[in-house]
């Protein structure tokens, strides 16, 4: 595939967690008491939304950007939605098609041809002003917000969660992962999600592998601000400075509340 930033997130891939023995009744009930919440837990979820939109839109209320759109100029057209699903990186395309699916006459549908002409480029060719309406009046809809909800699991969260299980990491180190698919993408070349990992796994061990969490995270953190420092829309790396980082030397893997963060120089906070 391609390489660069439009191809970060041209493969739509999930990351499988592979089939675990169960344990049994007595392992299970002797683990009680030790498990942790992941993030797939609705609270947990919750605050991964809220901190990804503190990063993506400059706010907490992730609720209210589904009728966000606009080209902000780092290469990958459009962006728009409550995870930044952008025209030029086939997210979009999939999502509205999804959402055409479900809903055949809706105000996006004439559009799917332009957006698969313009996929894998920053091209706003036959979409424009019409195409940023019609994004607006769907975001007003029940099934779009839904499409969009359903899309972002899909694509990012669950599989940030699987893979952050089956690496034996926790609530944070799930996270971690989450926020470094939505931003680089699930692809192959060297500033992917993949990429950023193989790197960290030169030189520190997952949990799953017998190692360190905490060092791991370390290492991956490392691995990803050396990628958001080769791209210049990218090149601010306060989200993991800042705030992932801040959350893991404090100790805090299970992303307990209460949290304190900054991204791009403005201060959050979530009690």
């Amino acid at each position: 595939m391609p390489t660069g930033p439009l191809s970060r997130r041209l493969l739509l891939i999930a990351f499988g967690a592979g089939l675990l023995a169960l344990p049994s009744l007595s392992d299970q009930a002797a683990d009680a008491a030790t498990t942790t919440t992941g993030l797939d837990d609705p609270e947990k979820k919750d605050i991964a939304m809220r901190l990804v939109s503190s990063a993506e839109n400059s706010s907490l209320a992730w609720e209210e950007q589904y009728d966000y759109i606009e080209d902000i100029g780092d290469g990958r057209g459009y962006t728009g939605g409550v995870i930044g699903f952008c025209s030029g990186t086939s997210d979009m395309l999939a999502l509205v098609e999804l959402y055409t699916v479900r809903v055949a006459d809706n105000p996006l549908a004439d559009y799917l041809p332009a957006l698969r002409a313009v996929n894998g480029t920053d091209s706003h060719e036959g979409l424009g002003s019409g195409f940023t309406a019609a994004w607006r009046k769907a975001a007003r809809t029940a099934a779009f917000r839904r499409a969009q909800r359903d899309e972002r699991d899909r694509v990012y969260f669950d599989p940030a969660v699987a893979l952050g299980e089956k690496d034996g990491l926790g609530t944070l180190g799930q996270f971690v992962y989450y926020d470094a698919l939505v931003m680089h993408g699930p692809g192959t070349d060297s500033l992917s999600f993949g990429a950023i990992r193989e790197r960290a796994l030169n030189n520190a061990g997952t949990p799953a592998r017998g190692g360190d969490e905490t060092a791991y995270l370390h290492a991956f953190l490392d691995a990803r601000v050396r990628a958001m420092e080769q791209e210049p829309a990218h090149s601010d790396t306060s989200r993991v400075d800042t705030a992932q980082r801040v959350f893991l030397e404090a100790g805090n893997l299970d992303l307990d509340l209460p949290l304190r963060w900054q991204v791009y120089g403005d201060g959050y906070a979530i009690d």
